[in-house]
Formats: structure tokens, sequence, C-alpha cells
């Protein structure tokens, strides 16, 4: 029987070995010696000097060791400590350990065990209860990606039109033309022209916020139609070819507002509606782009100078 044991032993020592070399050890970013005094050897900075200490903007704080994400900029709070406080952590990604003076508990990152700092309860800085005192060192700081991209939805009578203007202003990235307004899912052209689904043939417009505004956009709009027509655009007449904005905001329902009252005073009657943005349904292929792929221009949009 002993030597079946010996044999057995030396297949799982064998086995725990070889385990133990396919593992992959885990890669720690590489620490200045000010930053492993604290991360590595428990260390505090003073209080008030830290990186982050007064830090308000979006985003997520994140293991300097490892890049394990621990805070959420939510739960940040000025307690006028000196030192970042949160009143809660991303969910596993901080463990608790009793300090080494037997008073405090020390809080670690979950991922690699790098020091952080420490936990108190009962203060009641926050509704919480909770506050993580937590070196600025131990962590960095990943702000939240500001997005400069807005949507809008102008109608102007046939989309084939209101798309060709649109597609050429500098700062739109892309346009698409389709469906806004009615009460039938994903309508086909057939069916918004009979009138009876109730949608309105618009063009949906993405643009840059850092190259052009939604205001720019409304002066376009106008420039290019005839916003007095109800019921129609030019030759097209039906509901599906009026004249309506689709806010997606109130800031864009402001602005709307703002330039129909301009008009107005220079004598001018819009008819524009304004609504709420529903759902967009995107047209069948062969209407995008229609122009461009035709060679042609539009025969009831043409630019006159407004503002």
């Amino acid at each position: 029987m002993k030597p079946h044991i010996l044999l057995i032993c030396g297949l799982i020592s064998f086995s725990q070995s070889a385990c133990s070399k396919n593992k992959q050890p885990m890669k720690y970013n590489k620490l200045t010696p000010q930053e492993a005094a604290v991360i590595i050897n428990k260390g505090t900075e003073y209080p008030h000097t830290g990186e982050y200490v007064n830090t308000k903007d979006s985003g997520t704080y994140v293991c300097r060791q490892c890049d394990a994400p621990l805070y959420n900029s939510n739960d940040k709070f000025d307690s006028h400590c000196g030192w970042p406080s949160f009143d809660d952590e991303i969910k596993g990604a901080v463990k608790r350990v009793p300090d080494a003076d037997g008073r405090r508990v020390e809080i670690v990152c979950a991922n690699c065990g790098g020091h952080l700092g420490h936990v108190f309860e009962g203060e009641n800085y926050t509704a919480k209860n909770t506050r993580h005192c937590v070196n600025s060192i131990s962590m960095k700081f990943i702000p939240t990606k500001q997005t400069t991209m807005e949507k809008a939805y102008f109608a102007s009578g046939c989309f084939w039109g209101t798309e060709f203007y649109f597609m050429k202003k500098a700062g739109v990235t892309e346009t698409t033309v389709g469906y806004m307004g009615g009460h039938v899912d994903n309508p086909t052209y057939k069916e918004v022209c009979t009138g009876s689904t109730g949608h309105i043939e618009t063009t949906e417009v993405i643009f840059d916020t850092s190259k052009t505004s939604f205001e720019d956009l409304v002066k376009l709009y106008y420039e290019t139609h005839n916003f007095e027509q109800i019921g129609g655009q030019g030759p097209d007449i039906g509901p599906q070819y009026q004249s309506v904005v689709f806010y997606v905001n109130e800031s864009q329902k402001a602005i709307v507002e703002k330039y129909i009252k301009i008009l107005s005073n220079k004598g001018f009657k819009p008819a524009t509606l304004l609504k709420p943005a529903p759902v967009f349904w995107a047209a069948e292929d062969y209407h995008q782009e229609y122009y461009d792929k035709k060679n042609g221009t539009p025969y009831c949009h043409i630019y006159r100078k407004l503002f």
C-alpha cells in the first residue's frame, strides 16, 4: 500500500506544482517611493496635501497600485478632515481589517491589498453614517467621459430636402431620415404616405456641440423651408409634411420658442409645431442621403437668409 500512497502523493504534488507554474501573477503598477510608503508600508499623507481632497468632478476613483475601481464620485463628501472622504464604496471593492493600533479599522483594496486609509462610523456626516478616510496617493481619478454629441429632430416637409441641408452643415456628424409622432411601430414609407399612421417625415441630426450649436441648426432649419405653410411643404401636401421640431430637452424647446418669437416679430406667421421627441423610426435605405445618391437638389427646400 505504501508505494501506491507515495505515487498518489507524488502526482498530487506534481499537479499542484504545475498549476502554480501555469498561474499568471497579478501585474501591479510601479509605485514611486512616496506611493509605496503609504500603499505598501501603510503610511499616511499629511492632511490637506492630497491631490483629491477637494475634487468635485464626476468620475471613478481607482486603486493606484492595481487600477481596481474603489469609489464613485457621487459618494464623496467634504468632511473637513483633510483627506478625501466617501460614505460608500463600490460593492466588493474595499476590505476592512483590524488596524495594528487595535483601535481603528483599516481599509485596503480588496483586489491587491494596498492600504487606502481607515473607515469610521457613527459620526453623522451623511445619511449613511460612514466615512472612508482615504489617502489621495492610494488612488487615481478617472473622470467621466464628457460627450459633445447631441441629437436634434427637424421636420420641414419631404425629408429628402431637410436632410440635404443639415448633412452639409459644419459640425453635423450624421443624419438619418425617418418617421416620428405616429401610433404605428416601425412604419413603412407607403404606410406613412397614406396619412393614417400619424407620423411626420423627420430628419435626425447628430451634431458636435464643440463645433456648432442647436441654435445654429434652428437658424438653418428656418432658412431652408416655408415655415408659414400649414399641412405641407410646397407641392407636398399632407399631415406627414408639417413643419415640426421634436425637442429632446427643455433647452432645445426654449431655443425654438425664442426663434418663433423672433420670426413673429419680423412679421412672419410660423406654423411650426413644437413637440417632445417620441421614438424615431429610420426610413428605408433608399431614402437616406437621397439627393446625394441622385446627384440632385431639393425642389421644395431653398435657402434664404433670415438671421
